[in-house]
C-alpha cells in the first residue's frame, strides 16, 4: 500500500465532507456522537479547506482519511502557547481503510511537520472513553495531560527527537 499526505484544495472540499460524514456516521452507529450534522456540511467546511487546514491521506491514490492541521487555537486551547504549538482536530478515516494505518500515518505525518515548523508541542483532545483511539495516540508518543486533552510530548522537548 502506498500511502501519502497532501494538502486539501478548494476543489477537495465535498471530499474532506464526505470522509467526516462517513466516520461521523460509523461513531453515531457505535454510540458515539462526534460532530453534529450542521459541522460537516461542505459549506461548513469550505473555509478550512479554502485556508489550507486540512490535509488528505490517499492510499494507492484513493482517498483514504482527513485531519485538520492548525497553528492556532485559542477556541480549544486558550491557556496553551500558541507560538510553540500546533493543534489537530478532526482526524477521520474511510471505513475502507480502517485499522489503523492511515490513522497513524496522518499523526505521524502531524508530528513531523509540528517539528519541521519548530514548534515543541502537538496539542489534540481525545475523549476518554475511547481507549482504541487513546491506544493508537499513546503507541506514537502521544501523553495525555490532566485536563484530558493530548499533546507531543508534554514530559518531552520535540526539538531533541
Amino acid at each position: 500500500m502506498q500511502l501519502s499526505i497532501r494538502q486539501a484544495v478548494p476543489q477537495d472540499v465535498d471530499l474532506v465532507a464526505d470522509i467526516l460524514r462517513e466516520a461521523a456516521r460509523w461513531l453515531e452507529d457505535g454510540g458515539i456522537a462526534m460532530w453534529r450534522d450542521d459541522e460537516l456540511l461542505s459549506s461548513q467546511i469550505a473555509d478550512d479547506v479554502h485556508s489550507g487546514l486540512f490535509f488528505l491521506a490517499e492510499c494507492n491514490g484513493e482517498p483514504a482519511g482527513t485531519i485538520r492541521f492548525e497553528l492556532e487555537d485559542k477556541l480549544f486551547w486558550p491557556d496553551i502557547r500558541q507560538d510553540d504549538s500546533a493543534f489537530i482536530h478532526r482526524l477521520a478515516v474511510r471505513r475502507l481503510f480502517s485499522g489503523g494505518d492511515v490513522s497513524s500515518a496522518l499523526l505521524l505525518w502531524a508530528i513531523a511537520h509540528t517539528h519541521a515548523l519548530g514548534r515543541r508541542y502537538l496539542c489534540l483532545d481525545c475523549e476518554a472513553s475511547r481507549p482504541r483511539l487513546r491506544a493508537i495516540y499513546e503507541r506514537l508518543g502521544l501523553d495525555s495531560t490532566t485536563t484530558g486533552r493530548w499533546d507531543h510530548t508534554s514530559s518531552q522537548d520535540m526539538s531533541t527527537t
